[in-house]
């Protein structure tokens, strides 16, 4: 094959190579470009949630409002069952503790003016070997001490123990009419409406000393004045 010819035919294989890479690259360019020209859009940010649209939820959401006589008549039918009705649980421990402080007093109470009780009958009786008695006083405590001074210790014993149980009572049924009005005043509470109208001003004044119908004289003095409106 003579040169000429050779030498063209490089040449066109070479262009046909060329052509080809510089398909490839561009085909590669063109598809990088619009992927980020896609990115952007396949991205979806959330729209940002404001604070009165979250405040408007929560507004709306729904509230449980006791009902005082209901949350009434449960503390009475039920000790405590009023705090129950209202979701206030944290004062169950408070009022049950109190029933059993009551109860235990009562119950202490009770014996003990039960034991002295007798003894001080049995002493009036004469009946010193009672072990009512016995049980009651130290070993030999009847043979040193008059029987006439036991007889009244006795007798002081027994009405301070009936005083305390009595008072227990009295305690238990104040923690229980406790309870009951707890109840009632946090359900009838709880519907209370606190306007945000409520303020407190704290400010200096002059404040007027001068007594009604004298003159002549300098009456005023600074002071602070407090103000509240609601």
């Amino acid at each position: 094959m003579p040169y000429p010819y050779l030498i063209a035919l490089l040449i066109c294989l070479a262009q046909a190579v060329g052509m080809k890479v510089y398909g490839q690259e561009s085909l590669k360019a063109d598809t990088l470009n619009l992927t980020r020209s896609q990115s952007p859009d396949t991205l979806t940010v959330p729209p940002p949630v404001s604070v009165d649209s979250l405040r408007q939820a929560l507004s709306t959401a729904p509230h449980f409002v006791p009902d005082p006589v209901k949350a009434t008549w449960m503390a009475l039918v039920i000790p405590g069952g009023g705090q129950i009705y209202n979701k206030k649980y944290w004062k169950l421990p408070i009022i049950y503790g109190g029933f059993a402080g009551c109860a235990y007093a009562l119950t202490w109470n009770g014996k003990m003016y039960k034991d002295y009780s007798q003894a001080f009958k049995d002493a009036a009786n004469n009946n010193w070997t009672a072990s009512s008695i016995v049980d009651l006083l130290p070993p030999g405590y009847t043979d040193r001490v008059s029987h006439s001074q036991i007889t009244e210790t006795l007798r002081r014993r027994k009405d301070m123990y009936r005083r305390y149980r009595d008072m227990s009572i009295f305690a238990f049924i104040g923690v229980y009419l406790i309870s009951v009005v707890d109840a009632y005043v946090d359900a009838e509470l709880s519907n209370f409406d606190l306007t945000p109208d409520i303020s407190m001003r704290i400010e200096p004044t002059v404040i007027n000393t001068q007594p009604p119908g004298i003159t002549g004289r300098n009456g005023s003095s600074p002071g602070v004045q407090w103000s509240l409106r609601f």
